[in-house]
């Protein structure tokens, strides 16, 4: 069973918030109003991974700046655990890819996350620094990672 992709909807944001805390549990995870904030964001373009009409994955980017060249930050990307290892959090990060349109891209990741750096660097993202205590509720430090503008294939 392969997962299906395309725009995540509004009323995708109950089910997104039901993955943040299992994701993210101890870390602030984003509530419903918080996707719904997202969604309702000009520029921020956000994608959604379904199985069997079941959604099993979400990811976001948000275009920073009004003048080009622009640059990108990927604010989230979450998949169900019972589907990770599935290749969907890296079909969901190629649709940002294409979204932002070989511009430079950002991100934050916990430095213990050793399955997402692992994808990250997989796909031309290369640690910038650590900011320290960034998750703030647990403490944890985040790597910043970025990927280098690409000529479009």
């Amino acid at each position: 069973m392969s997962a299906q992709y395309g725009p995540l909807q509004t009323t995708d944001a109950l089910r997104c918030a039901e993955l943040e805390a299992q994701l993210f549990d101890g870390d602030d995870p984003w509530p419903e109003r918080a996707f719904l904030a997202e969604l309702a964001a000009k520029h921020n373009h956000y994608v959604g991974a379904r199985v069997d009409d079941k959604l099993v994955g979400y990811a976001g980017i948000a275009r920073l700046g009004r003048f080009k060249p622009f640059e990108y930050e990927i604010h989230t990307i979450g998949v169900d655990p019972a589907y990770q290892g599935q290749g969907i959090g890296r079909q969901m990060l190629h649709r940002l890819f294409d979204f932002a349109d070989g511009a430079p891209i950002f991100l934050e990741v916990r430095t213990d996350n050793a399955a997402a750096i692992a994808l990250y660097e997989s796909e031309g993202f290369v640690k910038m620094g650590v900011r320290k205590r960034y998750y703030r509720v647990s403490g944890a430090d985040a790597y910043t990672m970025k990927r280098e503008k690409r000529e479009r294939q």
